[in-house]
């Protein structure tokens, strides 16, 4: 078998390892000119650090990354509603990391250039058609200088993103993404640590939000992290038009993302406004998503990732859940079976699971715990347990853990 993978980010480059550690031929196509630390600060859970584990990239993700050791949720004037242990912290044999996104992917991409050959990673690789036989599937690739390339394979996989060329082509009246009117500003800087190093904050609901946390230490650098912050708000509303797609990056001065934040986010354990002026690159993205779609499965063709179940950045699932669609469907693969039935089983399994995903972080996912709280105590409270009990605390966000799939999964 033979697998063809138009999209080299993270679930992508997973599934090459997987499918190589199973003896199955692998080919991706990246339509960067080259694979580099792009992005911002993510978190990936417990149950997809394991699948990674298992491919022998522990070591490798320590050297860049953080383990996370608590998520605290505030309100957004910064009072404590729960704090929560994580990863190892938290009984779980794997860890959850802290990392910059471009570095978590570049880890995938040395093991899989490694362990796959030069060749087997491809960029400056637009996947622009394909066709399907009885037998095979043809893609046809396109650089930025014109020239075409065509690869032939058992299967295609797209994991080329929420603006996929696979998903358009199975539907091409979906429309842009779906946009909640939240805009994130989001950065990163070397800041002085606070709590204890590992911490992750999140403070405020989905009309206007913090979230903080380290994603690297250095020696040279003692007592400071470097600190991804993010601040949302909310903008618009539904009926509001998304932001053009030149806009999804964009670089914002100083004084836009202050202007968010001031008057509405503050949070005793560091100067977020003081951390904001000292970040040298701030952009913005708006949060988006799409609605599930009734298939991924096309005969020798599916989709994973973001180009399956693009979600809202809420409760670390969008990379964790990549990579658990890249599990399944390398499991299912290496079975040596009928490729079709492989595809159309993988479909059944994990598209009704994120689907679940995706509607619950429309609604806030485990953050929702803090507008439940801030609609209770809109003017604060000196105690939580005033406002809320523990459990009613615990049902919103273990609800979430449950259908995450990793509040059982590693314990």
């Amino acid at each position: 078998m033979k697998v063809l993978i138009a999209g080299g980010g993270i679930g992508g480059l997973t599934l090459s390892l997987m499918l190589h550690a199973r003896g199955v031929e692998t080919r991706v196509f990246e339509q960067s000119r080259s694979i580099g630390e792009l992005g911002v600060g993510i978190n990936t859970l417990p149950h997809a650090i394991a699948e990674l584990d298992e491919l022998g990239l522990l070591p490798a993700l320590d050297a860049v990354a953080l383990r996370t050791r608590r998520l605290i949720y505030k309100t957004a004037q910064g009072l404590d509603i729960v704090a929560q242990p994580r990863g190892a912290w938290a009984g779980f044999s794997a860890p959850q990391f802290s990392i910059h996104r471009g570095r978590l992917q570049g880890v995938i991409h040395d093991a899989a250039r490694d362990r796959l050959g030069e060749d087997a990673v491809q960029t400056d690789r637009r996947l622009i058609s394909f066709e399907e036989t009885n037998s095979s599937v043809t893609a046809t690739f396109a650089s930025r200088n014109g020239t075409t390339f065509e690869e032939s394979g058992d299967v295609l996989i797209g994991a080329d993103g929420i603006h996929s060329t696979i998903r358009t082509h199975y539907y091409p009246d979906q429309g842009p993404p779906s946009w909640n009117g939240v805009l994130m500003w989001r950065g990163a800087a070397w800041w002085p640590r606070f709590l204890d190093g590992a911490s992750m904050i999140v403070a405020g609901g989905m009309s206007r939000k913090l979230v903080l946390y380290p994603i690297a230490h250095d020696p040279e650098r003692p007592g400071e992290a470097l600190t991804n912050w993010v601040i949302c708000a909310k903008l618009g509303d539904g009926n509001t038009p998304i932001p053009g797609r030149d806009d999804w990056s964009r670089r914002a001065p100083v004084e836009e993302a202050l202007g968010m934040a001031e008057g509405h986010l503050s949070i005793p354990e560091t100067d977020i406004f003081a951390l904001i002026r000292a970040t040298s690159e701030i952009f913005v993205y708006p949060m988006c998503d799409r609605d599930a779609l009734p298939r991924w499965s096309h005969g020798r063709v599916t989709l994973l990732g973001d180009a399956a179940h693009p979600m809202y950045p809420v409760g670390s699932n969008g990379a964790s859940q990549a990579i658990l669609d890249a599990r399944d469907l390398a499991d299912r693969l290496a079975e040596g079976g009928d490729p079709i039935k492989a595809l159309a089983d993988y479909d059944a399994a994990r598209r009704p699971a994120t689907a679940a995903i995706v509607d619950s972080n429309r609604s806030g996912g485990p953050e929702r715990v803090i507008d439940f709280v801030e609609a209770r105590a809109p003017e604060g409270y000196s105690d939580v347990n005033d406002v809320a009990t523990p459990d009613e605390l615990r049902a919103i966000v273990g609800d979430y853990e449950d259908l995450a799939g990793f509040s059982r999964a590693m314990h």
